[in-house]
């Protein structure tokens, strides 16, 4: 049961009648209409069921080996590539100058989301290229952007970011990699980096590491981080490769999931690299690469979502177990079929209004990515900037923690018959337990939002954000079947302002009461993010029904999620609240000597 059907219409009901993509394109894209959007989805979704979903439990089996210093992916990864490279996948939200087709990013997201939730390990390759081009783009010189862009955007080359190392990875400042001038413009580098994601293959010809390393005179910590390009084959002055630089793969991580992607251990022993930036600046210029990778981590939940629900929802259509309790479905079977069952139910429409919910968060940031990049002015630009570095740790660790939740509900849904490999839920699971690793933790991605972001502006960026459900709340186009969403939002953003608020306050005397409280903080903030998009769905369903639709059943499935999500799963906030309100003090009171006796 390895099969994936792009969600087509879903997809099209938030981009173009929740969020309103065709008037956005008409100002930042106009050649890009809802017909081509449709269309290049509508190729997007066959590459992903025809050629990717088959090879996703390929890649899982085979994995991938090290030979002779050389990384070989599972059987089909190198042909799929070369099909997708052909198609121009890799180039579609790329500038124009190197050879892109100049989309927006916001479409580049949800083709990414296909091929992601038909085989993530295989998305993986190309998708790290998209933050080495990004990087490059925004912080290279001219010289850098004409030798390594091109080939990037083409897919002729892929991309990697090597920033961990054994004894450092949240923590940065630790890192020993060092990077010696050679004199001439060029570095050698030395050093080990671990967990390198897509580190070595055989896809592309060349691979471009963007790289973190210090200098010879870096003061100590994070501010002494310099960032580099080191190419895995020097390139020569008219484009063509030279010999093997001095990077290698020591060994392929043995891990619990995503097996088709190489995880690599790379050994720099005096590689040849360019700097990229200003010296010292790296770590800022790293978050370019590492703003991308993150939302691109937040689609990961929603493709484990999308497609655990897809296949637990076929089986439990299919299987069947027992008796309804309340009269028999399937007279003319030997039991009625699971999903009859309320339990069985519960985790169906967990996992649905996950799904459905989690697409409406990634689509919503992408909008603003749109914005800040292609927005006209200042202002516009830096709103959507705001916007967005709120909603990208919400996003990163909200997405990849419901992920795995709904991932795991889909695994219940099959009984035991999901713990076997065969129907590819076990598999679903255990690729999707990275996603709240890399990238930064789910408590990092928590830290960042309650401390960076919300306290160290004084809630500047909060309000901002609460702002906009204060004017849904308040628009008196709302049809009447919205006001129990509106009362509970209305209600919840207010209580939102005010437990940040106390959180404050109790940090001005015990630091530790913002991490005490951040991870409880993110959860309850992405439950009223979800809410408010479900809240607009169902203010977009209400409206087509009423003014009359060949398509009753699917709006009306709309209103049905909406009423399970505020019914069934933002009560979460509640406990959230107490849990957030109860202090640091009964997580720090037991003496670290006693916990065991």
């Amino acid at each position: 049961m390895r099969d994936f059907k792009a969600p087509l219409r879903d997809i099209e009901f938030a981009l173009f009648e929740v969020f309103h993509f065709e008037e956005h394109y008409a100002q930042y894209c106009p050649s890009l209409d809802r017909d081509l959007t449709k269309a290049l989805l509508d190729e997007s979704a066959r590459f992903s069921e025809d050629v990717l979903a088959p090879l996703s439990a390929v890649g899982d089996i085979e994995g991938c080996r090290l030979e002779n210093g050389q990384v070989i992916t599972p059987t089909g990864f190198k042909a799929a590539y070369q099909r997708y490279c052909d198609a121009g996948w890799p180039s579609l939200a790329r500038s124009v100058e190197f050879g892109g087709q100049g989309l927006p990013q916001s479409l580049g997201l949800v083709v990414n989301e296909l091929s992601a939730t038909a085989n993530y390990a295989w998305t993986m390759y190309p998708g790290l290229s998209q933050g080495a081009m990004h990087t490059i783009e925004s912080h290279g010189s001219d010289e850098q952007k004409q030798t390594y862009l091109p080939a990037l955007i083409s897919g002729q080359w892929t991309g990697t970011m090597c920033l961990t190392e054994a004894h450092c990875g949240t923590d940065l400042g630790l890192l020993k990699t060092k990077a010696t001038p050679l004199g001439d413009g060029r570095y050698s580098l030395s050093g080990t980096k671990i967990f390198i994601s897509s580190g070595d293959h055989d896809l592309a010809e060349n691979i471009v590491h963007i790289v973190l390393a210090r200098l010879p005179d870096a003061p100590a910590g994070t501010k002494g981080l310099s960032l580099f390009i080191v190419p895995k084959f020097s390139i020569h002055a008219d484009g063509s490769l030279g010999e093997r630089n001095h990077v290698n793969c020591g060994s392929l991580e043995h891990k619990m999931g995503i097996h088709g992607n190489a995880t690599c251990l790379l050994n720099f022993e005096g590689a040849i690299g360019t700097l990229l930036g200003e010296p010292h600046k790296g770590l800022n210029l790293m978050f370019t690469f590492m703003n991308l990778a993150r939302l691109g981590a937040a689609l990961q939940g929603l493709a484990h979502a999308e497609l655990g629900f897809q296949k637990s929802l076929k089986y439990s259509q299919d299987r069947l177990q027992g008796r309804s309790l309340s009269g028999v479905k399937n007279p003319n079977g030997s039991a009625d079929p699971i999903i009859v069952h309320p339990d069985v139910r519960r985790m169906l429409m967990t996992q649905k209004a996950m799904a459905e919910g989690m697409r409406m968060m990634a689509y919503y940031a992408a909008k603003r990515v749109d914005i800040a990049q292609l927005g006209q002015g200042e202002n516009l630009c830096q709103s959507a900037l705001d916007m967005l570095s709120v909603i990208t740790p919400i996003a990163k660790g909200f997405m990849t923690e419901l992920g795995f939740e709904s991932a795991n509900l889909a695994l219940q849904c099959f009984g035991g018959h999901g713990y076997i490999k065969e129907w590819g839920v076990e598999q679903n699971l255990r690729d999707c337990r990275i996603a709240s690793l890399y990238e930064g933790t789910t408590g990092v991605q928590a830290l960042d939002l309650l401390g960076r972001k919300i306290l160290l502006s004084n809630g500047k960026l909060l309000g901002k954000f609460a702002e906009c459900i204060q004017q849904f709340c308040l628009d008196s186009t709302n049809p009447p079947e919205l006001s129990p969403y509106i009362e509970s939002l209305a209600r919840l953003e207010k209580e939102w302002l005010v437990i940040t608020a106390n959180i404050g306050r109790r940090a001005q005397n015990n630091a530790d009461e913002v991490g005490a409280a951040s991870v409880d903080y993110l959860m309850y903030c992405g439950y009223i993010f979800m809410g408010y998009l479900w809240a607009r769905a169902a203010k977009t369903a209400s409206l087509k029904l009423a003014a009359g639709t060949h398509e009753p059943d699917f709006y009306n499935a709309k209103l049905t999620t909406a009423r399970f999500y505020f019914e069934r799963i933002l009560p979460r906030t509640l406990s959230l609240a107490a849990t957030i309100n109860s202090g640091a003090e009964n997580l720090m009171s037991l003496d670290a000597d006693h916990f065991l006796f």
